[in-house]
């Protein structure tokens, strides 16, 4: 039986002609879409912007308040001669043989040099912004005393109260009986039982307080043949810190 003539194969249809054609009407119309648009658009008249609302000022009546004296504004006194808030030495007393800067004063280098580590000190006094440190100190039969006034500038932080709990952290390390100096925020006073006694030196009592007040750290040491009582010591600290 013979074979039965079959169809010839088709040929197999182009697909890419017919894409094209549609790919190219579609940004056809999104073109003519967006030019009819934009006609559409201009031939509208603007559109007026609302009015912006403002209340209305009024300026108060009267005279401007007088600015705040020297004594009610606290700046006034801080920027000026900080010796000039120091407690004055007693009646009586003498200087003390140790240095403690000059005509007064107390620089950088003068005041890390305080410290057990000087240069370590230096480097984070730079970086806590020093600016200056009045100091006084006397001498009696009773004691020795020396009172610090350290200013920073703070601009970039809080350094005069930084400083200040830096100082209270380290001596909540050493064995010593701690007081609050009365009128103050969190400062305080340490006081040492203990006598520092050297082989050919005569054992020595101590105590020391830190508080602080805006851009201002106060630190005050006192040292003597005889124990410190925690009341000189606060008071010490605390009629200092009147005066500023």
């Amino acid at each position: 039986m013979a074979d039965e003539p079959t169809d010839p194969p088709r040929p197999r249809r182009r697909r890419g002609r017919t894409v094209a054609l549609i790919a190219g009407a579609a940004v056809l119309g999104l073109v003519a879409g967006t030019c009819a648009g934009y006609l559409v658009q201009a031939d509208r008249k603007p559109t007026k912007l609302p009015s912006l609302s403002q209340p209305k000022l009024t300026q108060a009546e009267g005279a401007a308040p007088e600015p705040l004296s020297a004594t009610r504004d606290r700046r006034v006194r801080t920027d000026g001669d900080l010796r000039k808030l120091l407690l004055k030495k007693p009646r009586g007393a003498k200087d003390v043989d140790w240095p403690t800067g000059e005509d007064g004063w107390m620089d950088l280098a003068a005041y890390a040099e305080s410290f057990e580590r000087p240069g370590g000190a230096f480097a984070d006094l730079v970086e806590a912004e020093f600016r200056r440190a009045a100091v006084v100190a006397w001498e009696d039969d009773d004691a020795a005393v020396e009172i610090r006034l350290v200013q920073y500038r703070q601009e970039e932080s809080a350094a005069a109260a930084q400083q200040t709990s830096s100082s209270h952290y380290w001596a909540d390390f050493e064995d010593n009986d701690s007081y609050p100096v009365p009128g103050t925020e969190g400062g305080m006073a340490y006081v040492y039982e203990d006598p520092d006694a050297e082989p050919g030196y005569v054992p020595t009592y101590s105590a020391k307080a830190f508080a602080w007040r805006g851009d201002i750290a106060l630190e005050v040491f006192v040292s003597g043949p005889e124990p410190v009582s925690g009341k000189m010591i606060t008071s010490l600290a605390q009629r200092q810190m009147e005066r500023l």
